[in-house]
């Protein structure tokens, strides 16, 4: 598409726009973000400037790097709700769901990047083994109902209901329901 319609069109200009806002609120030289996301210096540059109708692969890689779904990166935030909602009886959020455990992801499907966001549900005498994430990865566990132990490498702790540990997720890990009825928890994943 030459210069002059790219200029006319109001997709590119916005997203234009967008990218620019985004980097600058990041603090990323066009070469930064080149390297994050896989897109020529110069082809952002065009972008930037109003001059380029990128691909969709191209757009992806660029809404990645930001940490974002290609949704969220040409989405004018005037025009589009602020709130999300994951709805409990959606059965595509169920990762799991077997008489021994049930895992639910409470956190959207395209933010699970950095932070995941779990319901976890463990019969009695049933556990959830791990094996060791990336490395730098942490875990947050809440428990809300039951008796719990905690497993993460050589470590081990017992948990009651009100009870939240932070630990290693990088180590093979578990939980494991120590109690009689059925362990109820929340589970937020960190990864660097």
């Amino acid at each position: 598409m030459s210069n002059s319609q790219s200029d006319n069109d109001p997709a590119s200009q916005a997203l234009s726009s967008r990218v620019t806002a985004l980097r600058k609120k990041n603090k990323l030289t066009l070469d930064q973000l080149a390297g994050a996301s896989g897109v020529s210096r110069s082809m952002l540059s065009q972008i930037e400037r109003g001059q380029a109708n990128p691909t969709l692969t191209v757009t992806f890689r660029i809404a990645q790097a930001f940490g974002m779904s290609i949704g969220e990166l040409v989405d004018q935030a005037w025009q589009s709700s602020t709130i999300e909602v994951v709805h409990g009886e959606d059965k595509s959020n169920l990762f799991r769901n077997d008489k021994e455990c049930q895992i639910r992801t409470l956190s959207p499907l395209h933010m699970e990047k950095s932070i995941e966001f779990y319901e976890l549900r463990i019969a009695p005498g049933a556990s959830l083994t791990s094996a060791p994430h990336y490395e730098g990865t942490k875990e947050l566990l809440t428990i809300t109902s039951g008796q719990g132990k905690l497993i993460s490498g050589e470590n081990c702790t017992e948990l009651s209901q009100g009870d939240s540990a932070h630990y290693r997720a990088d180590l093979s890990h578990a939980i494991e329901n120590c109690g009689k009825k059925e362990l109820v928890c929340y589970l937020v994943v960190t990864s660097p």
